[in-house]
């Protein structure tokens, strides 16, 4: 069983991520998670977090990897470890910090999925055969335009508020993670469909669904829904984009609401945009999580070394022929 001690220093940590560094909710869940199991493991082993050595943080990675977990999640698990060490040493809890200079096992790196150009295209065409009223095939085309246009984080998109879109803006204020606020650009085919979208969203029919949404919780956002927060769920963008891809002839397990920001990243990228502006259009905190699109767009010109230049696939000459030469 945890110490009650160790209970309440997780405790501090947690409301201190919340208030001094606007932690999400996401992100703190994920931290309580890992430290509880931390704290777990620790009692079991005769110990706590003012006890606690470097070497026995390395004795529970080592479980941890005896465990089976992925090399992700003893990283993750390490990192939040590391925050608590620190704010242990910040706090005069402890006079050392044991996690510091321990090098965590690393993620594997992994290039992002993303679709080409044409397959953004098909997408789009597919999208006039998708809702069953003028409606909701005007929300959905606002939806994707705007996903593909800014780059933005499917929760981000659709727990935008109306007042955000109001006056045809060419710019959105976006509020990302930790609460940090960031400018997008709208294209004009963006803002097209995000004009229509408002007009209708904005008068619809008496009595009709959307006319009860928007006189209620649903008032407050661009693209209100029957759900517990008033807006559209990540679950039904996912449902939409599933629908847009079989109906376009892509494999539906390519298209996620993040596969659209990864797109929108590379192709901006392909196109020549500097580095610094796609990470803050992304709202990346740190540059080297934006550099991952390097990585994509030197695959795709190898790729295209290998496959499409007239040498690539000339055989080399054989003995004999380079004898008659």
């Amino acid at each position: 069983m945890v110490a009650a001690g160790d209970c309440r220093r997780i405790s501090a940590f947690l409301d201190a991520q919340a208030a001094e560094a606007g932690a999400a909710r996401n992100t703190l869940l994920a931290y309580g998670r890992d430290l509880s199991d931390f704290a777990d493991w620790l009692a079991g082993a005769g110990h706590d977090l003012l006890s606690m050595t470097r070497d026995t943080i390395q004795d529970y990675l080592g479980h941890c990897e005896a465990q089976g977990l992925s090399r992700a999640t003893r990283a993750r698990r390490l990192s939040a470890i590391r925050q608590l060490t620190r704010f242990a040493l910040e706090e005069n809890w402890r006079e050392d910090d044991p996690a510091g200079r321990i090098s965590g096992p690393g993620r594997a790196k992994r290039l992002p999925r993303t679709l080409e150009r044409d397959e953004v295209q098909a997408l789009l065409d597919a999208l006039p055969g998708i809702g069953r009223s003028d409606g909701e095939r005007a929300r959905n085309l606002a939806l994707i335009e705007m996903l593909y246009a800014t780059g933005m984080r499917v929760s981000e998109l659709v727990s935008l508020p109306v007042s955000a879109a109001r006056g045809n803006p060419a710019l959105l204020l976006i509020r990302g993670k930790g609460g940090k606020e960031r400018m997008v650009p709208l294209n004009s085919p963006a803002q097209r469909a995000l004009a229509a979208w408002l007009s209708l969203r904005d008068d619809p029919p008496q009595g009709s669904a959307m006319a009860r949404l928007i006189a209620g919780k649903g008032a407050r956002w661009l693209f209100p829904a029957s759900s517990a927060d008033g807006h559209m769920t990540r679950q039904a963008m996912n449902g939409l984009l599933n629908q847009l891809a079989l109906a376009a002839g892509i494999d539906p397990a390519r298209v996620s609401p993040h596969v659209l920001r990864h797109a929108f990243a590379t192709h901006l990228l392909e196109g020549g945009a500097d580095l610094r502006a796609i990470q803050s259009l992304l709202g990346h905190a740190d540059l080297g999580t934006t550099e991952i699109y390097t990585h994509v767009l030197d695959a795709r010109l190898r790729d295209l070394v290998l496959n499409h230049h007239p040498l690539a696939k000339t055989a080399p000459p054989d003995s004999e022929a380079e004898g008659d030469q």
